[in-house]
């Protein structure tokens, strides 16, 4: 029998370690593009291509908006928005802490490099109480983001 527990994960985005996360999936880490190509031809023949735009991701962050994590990403969005040529681009890492139910944790970490800002942060109104008008969501891409497991 196989037992995984997680909790504490960390994010870090240059340096900052985010603690002011929001609701639900409050950190998403996907891969949108595929990590390989295959054609197969005549006589069942088939070509293998390595596709480098599947190590490319997006990271989505919902934090409580105005806080002090969503400040600091609107100051980078600024210098990003204000000079691209000058911006420093973003790193950081995502790990999660998996337990085996007997007091032994591992890390499972993809360390991110390479990213930039995809998105603006959106805002809405609303009069019925809808939560999402105080989440602020953050949407950046990177161009690698490496697993590692230990």
């Amino acid at each position: 029998m196989v037992t995984s527990l997680t909790g504490k994960d960390t994010i870090v985005i240059n340096g900052r370690i985010l603690n002011d996360l929001a609701d639900g999936d409050c950190a998403v880490l996907t891969f949108p593009n595929d990590l390989c190509q295959l054609k197969t031809g005549k006589g069942g023949n088939s070509i293998y291509s390595f596709n480098y735009t599947g190590r490319q991701c997006q990271l989505v962050l919902r934090l409580i908006r105005g806080s002090a994590d969503d400040k600091f990403l609107n100051e980078q969005l600024s210098l990003f928005k204000n000079n691209l040529a000058a911006f420093t681009l973003l790193d950081g890492s995502f790990t999660k802490n998996v337990g085996d139910g007997a007091g032994n944790i591992i890390s499972d970490t993809y360390t991110l490099s390479g990213g930039a800002f995809k998105k603006e942060t959106e805002v809405k109104e609303n009069a019925e109480g809808d939560i999402e008008q105080s989440v602020a969501v953050h949407t950046f891409i990177f161009s690698n983001a490496p697993r590692s497991i230990g």
